[in-house]
C-alpha cells in the first residue's frame, strides 16, 4: 500500500474525532449580534484598529500628563513643552508627538484596581479582571479570551488570512508568557498570530518563504489529502480532542497564507523604501509599527504592537533593546536616553504614516500600557538601580487614541495635581476594549459564545464616547 492508501484506510479510526469539531466550530465561527448603535458618533468608522501596547506601565507623568508646577519628588527630572494643540502640553523628551497633537486625543483619567503586572497585563488584554487580582498568573485554556480573539469569533476577516496579528510578541511579563494574549476559552483556533523580532535580518515568518521544489500542484495534493483526512473523521464522529484539533487548525492556516501571495507580501519589510524605515527607527519596537501598518494596509481587522517584548526595565538587561517600561528604578536615565527618543520616533512615524496614505480615517490607533507609575520619585532597594524610579500606580494613567472619527487635539479627563487621581470622568480597560469594538461597528453590550454556546458580553464596559466630541 502507498502512503495515500495507507492513511485513507486507517484515517477513520484515528482521526474520527476530528471531523464533527471542524464542522461545528466553521458553523459557529461567525456569531454577530444585530447592532442598535448605527447613529453613535464614530460607530464603524474603523477598518482596521492598531494597539501600541507599552508593556510595563508607562509613566503618565513622563509621557502624557506632565505636571510641571508639582514638587520635584513629584514631577522628576524632566519638563513640559507646549504642543500643536495650545494648552495642551505633555513631556519635553517628546518633541515630534508634540508637534503631532493635532492628531490624537489624550485620554488623562484611566483607572483600575490592578497593581501587578501579570494580572493587569490580562485585565488590559481582555478588559476583565483576572480571578487572581495584582498577581502574576501564567496563561489557562480556560482564560477570558483577548479582545483579537473574540473580534476573529464574531467577525472572522475573509479579507486577510488572520483576523488579529500581534507583532513583536508574544509579551513577556516579564520572563514569562503574560496571559489574555490567547484565544483562552475559545480555543488555539482563535489565538492571535504571532510575529516576534522582525530585525533579525531573516523573514518575520520564515515558514512563508516559497519551497522550489514544493509547486503548487503538490502543495494542492498536500491540502486534498488534509481535507480527506478531516471529510473522513467527520464521516465518524467522536469525542473532543483539543491538541488534535488544533493541530488541524494550524495546518489550515499554514495553507491559507501559502496560498496567498498577497499576505506574504504583508510581511516583507524589505519593500519598503530605507528612508522610511529609518524613520520608524531601525530597533524592535519601530519596525513593529511600519510591519502593522503594513499589515493594516493588507486589510488585517486588529494589530497589536508589544511595545517592548518584556516588560522589565535595566535592572534585568544589559542591552537598551530589551528595555520596557518598568522602570523601578534608573527611569530618568533609562526613559530620557532610550525608551522616550525610541517611542517618540515610532509613534509619531506610524501617525504621520497613517495619515499621509488615507488609512488614519479608517483605522483606530490606541496606545496603553497595563497601569502608570507612582506620583512619587523613590529608590526601590529591592531593583537594581541607583538612582530614583517609580513603581506601579493604577490609580491614574494616560493613554492616546487617534483616528476613525476620534476628535484630534482634544483632551479627556483630567488628573489631580500629583497626576496620581483622577478628578474628573473616569475610565477603564473595559472601556477601551468597549471603544475598539464600537469603532469596528460592533455593539459592545452583545455577546460571543464559546464552543459549548454559552455567552460572553463582549465587553462589560461603554465606549468612550467623549474621544468623538471632544
Amino acid at each position: 500500500m502507498n502512503r495515500r492508501d495507507w492513511l485513507s484506510s486507517t484515517s477513520v479510526p484515528a482521526f474520527a474525532f476530528l471531523g464533527e469539531l471542524l464542522r461545528m466550530r466553521r458553523a459557529n465561527a461567525a456569531n454577530p449580534t444585530p447592532s442598535t448603535e448605527g447613529s453613535s458618533p464614530g460607530f464603524g468608522r474603523a477598518k482596521s484598529v492598531i494597539v501600541v501596547f507599552a508593556n510595563g506601565g508607562q509613566s503618565q507623568l513622563e509621557s502624557w500628563d506632565p505636571k510641571p508646577g508639582a514638587p520635584a519628588e513629584v514631577r522628576g527630572a524632566f519638563g513640559a513643552i507646549p504642543t500643536s494643540v495650545p494648552g495642551t502640553m505633555i513631556s519635553d523628551r517628546l518633541p515630534q508627538l508634540a508637534k503631532l497633537a493635532d492628531r490624537y486625543s489624550i485620554v488623562r483619567t484611566m483607572s483600575h484596581e490592578d497593581l501587578d503586572h501579570g494580572s493587569a497585563f490580562y485585565l488590559a488584554m481582555t478588559g476583565t479582571y483576572h480571578q487572581r487580582i495584582s498577581s502574576n498568573p501564567l496563561p489557562k485554556p480556560t482564560d477570558h479570551p483577548f479582545f483579537g480573539s473574540v473580534l476573529k469569533r464574531v467577525r472572522p476577516t475573509q479579507k486577510f488570512v488572520h483576523t488579529s496579528v500581534m507583532v513583536n510578541g508574544p509579551a513577556q511579563v516579564p520572563f514569562e508568557i503574560g496571559p489574555g494574549q490567547f484565544g483562552g476559552l475559545l480555543g488555539k483556533d482563535f489565538d492571535p498570530m504571532v510575529v516576534g523580532n522582525v530585525t533579525t535580518g531573516r523573514p518575520p515568518v520564515p515558514g512563508l518563504t516559497p519551497i522550489a521544489t514544493l509547486d503548487g500542484q503538490r502543495r494542492g495534493g498536500r491540502a486534498e489529502l488534509l481535507s480527506h483526512l478531516e471529510s473522513s473523521a467527520s464521516e465518524a464522529g467522536t469525542e473532543f480532542s483539543s491538541p488534535m484539533f488544533d493541530m488541524q487548525a494550524l495546518y489550515r492556516q499554514a495553507f491559507d497564507m501559502l496560498d496567498r501571495p498577497e499576505a506574504r507580501e504583508a510581511f516583507n519589510l524589505d519593500a519598503e523604501p530605507a528612508a522610511l524605515r529609518d524613520r520608524y527607527g531601525r530597533n524592535r519596537s519601530g519596525q513593529a509599527c511600519l510591519l502593522a501598518r503594513r499589515l493594516v494596509e493588507a486589510g488585517t481587522p486588529l494589530v497589536t504592537v508589544v511595545w517592548n517584548h518584556s516588560n522589565r526595565g535595566q535592572d534585568r538587561f544589559a542591552e537598551a533593546e530589551e528595555f520596557g517600561w518598568d522602570t523601578h528604578n534608573d527611569i530618568f536615565q533609562v526613559m530620557g536616553k532610550h525608551l522616550l527618543p525610541k517611542f517618540d520616533q515610532s509613534f509619531s512615524a506610524l501617525l504621520e504614516d497613517l495619515d499621509t496614505r488615507g488609512l488614519l480615517d479608517e483605522t483606530l490607533v490606541v496606545c496603553m500600557g497595563e497601569f502608570g507609575r507612582a506620583p512619587l520619585v523613590a529608590l526601590e532597594p529591592n531593583f537594581d538601580g541607583a538612582t530614583p524610579g517609580r513603581k506601579h500606580w493604577a490609580a491614574v494613567y494616560s493613554i492616546v487614541l487617534a483616528g476613525a472619527g476620534v476628535e484630534p487635539g482634544s483632551v479627556i479627563g483630567k488628573s489631580d495635581r500629583h497626576a496620581g487621581y483622577p478628578v474628573s470622568k473616569k475610565f477603564g480597560p473595559w472601556d477601551v476594549t468597549a471603544t475598539i469594538a464600537h469603532a469596528l461597528g460592533i455593539d459592545p453590550a452583545s455577546h460571543f459564545k464559546d464552543l459549548a454556546d454559552r455567552p460572553y458580553a463582549i465587553s462589560s464596559g461603554s465606549p468612550i464616547t467623549e474621544l468623538y466630541s471632544g
